[in-house]
């Protein structure tokens, strides 16, 4: 995948919920471009509202979400993707009765108008319908088995290759920062590995990735940096060497064993 350039995230002391109900209280995040920040914590920790009140899904009742320099807190899901914003859901996140390249050209608006505003090179300004084909094929390049079930419905790939359409609709619209909401959830081992492989190359292409994950220990393993969520609060954040290491944290909050 060519160099791509990533903006800075940052969650500032963000209290958020549904309604009336206050899910995250104080929570204060941050991730770099070129960065794969992974949110690990017990089940009912938070985890998903996290990434869904970054891209607008919920009620912000103090704190600020910036990406770059602009704060996007007030900013409406349906235009964050404009922005530079990608979220892949953990489900629902293809539309099965589609074929593959029709999921993938649902991507095309977005595309095009961040080509046509300049922000994806001059290339892409000049002519954005051509520098989107270019875009498809490359995201197909990464993608080798997509490429070979374009014709295909959507509720006809496993589990694994539905993700991975996600994944690559996602990546069409050139995003800055990529939010991944447990990305290999009942999936199989492999296609779990070959999930995982594909976000650490998201991430050392420069794009800016905060990944929520079920599986703590694998997370970590490819993970820069993480934050334990527990009842809404961050319990610990740090390297996810110095997570994987310590020899409490692993015990109390994620069911690893002491190493």
């Amino acid at each position: 995948m060519p160099e791509a350039k990533g903006l800075p995230l940052r969650v500032e002391d963000v209290y958020a919920g549904y309604g009336k109900l206050e899910i995250l209280h104080g929570v204060s995040v941050e991730a770099n471009p070129g960065e794969l920040v992974v949110i690990i914590g017990p089940n009912g920790s938070g985890k998903s509202t996290l990434l869904k009140t970054i891209f607008g899904f919920t009620k912000i009742y103090r704190g600020r979400v910036i990406i770059g320099d602009k704060d996007v807190t007030k900013v409406p899901p349906n235009q964050k993707p404009y922005l530079g914003l990608a979220y892949v859901f953990q489900t629902d996140n293809v539309f099965p009765t589609l074929t593959v390249r029709e999921n993938l050209e649902l991507s095309k608006i977005v595309y095009l108008a961040r080509a046509r505003r300049g922000e994806l090179g001059e290339e892409a300004a000049r002519n954005p319908e051509k520098a989107f084909r270019e875009k498809l094929e490359e995201v197909l390049d990464m993608f080798p088995r997509l490429r070979e079930r374009l014709s295909q419905r959507a509720a006809t790939l496993s589990g694994g290759e539905r993700q991975m359409l996600a994944i690559a609709r996602a990546l069409i619209t050139e995003p800055r920062v990529m939010l991944l909401d447990e990305p290999t959830a009942a999936l199989s081992p492999k296609a779990a590995s070959e999930v995982f492989d594909t976000i650490v190359r998201i991430a050392r292409s420069g794009i800016t990735v905060l990944l929520v994950e079920q599986n703590a220990k694998k997370a970590l393993e490819i993970g820069d940096r993480g934050y334990i969520l527990v009842q809404g609060k961050v319990a610990y954040h740090g390297s996810t060497r110095e997570i994987l290491g310590h020899p409490e944290l692993g015990k109390l909050y994620l069911g690893l064993a002491k190493s």
